[in-house]
């Protein structure tokens, strides 16, 4: 009896132990430099790019395992290899810029380790080249 107790106690601990690893949050294990970026007006039918920069700040290598678009207009790519403590590197959000409009996208960032990706997000207005070239040059 003495020994099903101390296995049911030890299962337990480990099955905590387990539990609190596995909820690991993004923003232990990396820290983004912005997690939002306004293009503000950009024209028409020429695409642009915003790099999101980051420092792995956790005790292991960060490993990204996906960046994925909330739509088929934003293409994200991120370092395939492991990033060590204290090392930086970046997610580059692309956006086409295909429909005229106001846009707010989001990046969903999949780190290894991490149940919840991280939210990342792009906005702007795209505008007709003729409605551009309008606005006062700077």
């Amino acid at each position: 009896m003495k020994k099903l107790l101390l296995l049911a106690v030890v299962f337990s601990f480990g099955f905590t132990a387990f539990a609190q690893n596995a909820s690991k949050k993004a923003e232990e294990v990396v820290k983004f430099q912005e997690i939002r970026f306004n293009f503000g007006k950009i024209k028409q039918g020429v695409p642009v790019t915003h790099d999101f920069q980051f420092t792995n700040i956790g005790t292991e290598p960060l490993i990204i395992e996906t960046a994925s678009a909330s739509c088929g207009c934003t293409t994200p790519t991120w370092p395939k290899q492991p990033i060590m403590n204290a090392k930086d590197d970046k997610v580059k959000a692309g956006f086409n810029a295909a429909a005229p409009g106001p846009f707010e996208k989001t990046i969903f960032v999949k780190i290894k380790g991490v149940d919840a990706p991280f939210e990342l997000k792009i906005s702007g207005e795209v505008l007709s080249a003729a409605d551009f070239d309008k606005l006062p040059k700077k």
